[in-house]
């Protein structure tokens, strides 16, 4: 590993600079096996007075991690103060990944049974469903506009808004139900000549419907109009690729079961 370098703007201070085996005593009296302790590595100047010297980490399992030990003074004292004492990984350690919220982990598929996953009430995919009263907790009248819609199953609080449309419009396109697939690729016939297609409504009946053929990949899944597979209903096999006919079935009757003995 290579030396640490001074790289901050402060004037090294002499003393704490100098006081490698002040550093080193430190670092004995916190690390219980003398033998995880290498090299002096070098210094950083942290500040005014203030320098972290760095040794290099012998310790099993900890290959490219360092030691650190922070050193202080007083204004006009010769006296070393330990801040303190660490060990920290240097840029060739096996360090854990990042840490990644749940929400953002978490990915299609993984959800089981009794998993929630909220959206967020400023999700960017949903648009309030009704004019006013879209706040659950105002106390205003026009509040009960969304009591008495969901009393009469008049709709949803929220609904797919245009961002939300062209987001889910594009994976869908570019999935495996899209035009540009292997198996769409392959096949003889697009979606939108099959009898086992189901129209959508909305603005993206334009584009999608979803497959109703249960012999198909893709049944009950969205799929674009442009798409295609092998089970299109109206394909049909070629001649040579039908099953050829069983022969007509033949007794022998040289079989030794039809030879009189004599």
């Amino acid at each position: 590993m290579a030396p640490v370098r001074t790289t901050a703007r402060q004037k090294p201070d002499a003393v704490t600079v100098g006081a490698v085996e002040a550093a080193r005593s430190a670092l004995l009296g916190d690390v219980d096996d003398a033998s995880d302790i290498g090299e002096h590595l070098g210094h950083e100047v942290e500040g005014e007075r203030l320098v972290t010297h760095y040794f290099a980490c012998a310790r099993p399992g900890y290959v490219g991690w360092r030691w650190a030990v922070t050193l202080t003074r007083a204004s006009r004292q010769r006296t070393i103060t330990v801040d303190e004492v660490v060990l920290l990984p240097g840029d060739d350690a096996i360090v854990a990944p990042a840490w990644v919220p749940y929400r953002e982990r978490i990915r299609p598929g993984d959800l089981s049974p009794g998993d929630l996953l909220p959206v967020e009430d400023d999700d960017p995919r949903l648009v309030p469903t009704y004019s006013f009263g879209d706040d659950p907790l105002d106390t205003d009248e026009k509040a009960q506009v969304r009591d008495v819609a969901r009393e009469l199953f008049l709709g949803r609080p929220r609904t797919l808004g245009p961002e939300g449309r062209e987001q889910a419009a594009q994976r869908w396109w570019d999935g495996d139900g899209g035009p540009g697939s292997p198996l769409a690729q392959a096949a003889p016939d697009s979606c939108d000549t099959c009898g086992f297609l189901v129209r959508l409504n909305g603005p993206l009946a334009e584009t999608f419907g979803v497959c109703a053929n249960g012999d198909a990949n893709d049944d009950g899944r969205v799929v674009a109009l442009g798409h295609g597979c092998g089970a299109h209903s109206e394909v049909r096999l070629a001649k040579k690729h039908e099953p050829q006919p069983m022969p007509e079935p033949y007794v022998d009757d040289l079989a030794a079961d039809n030879v009189e003995s004599f």
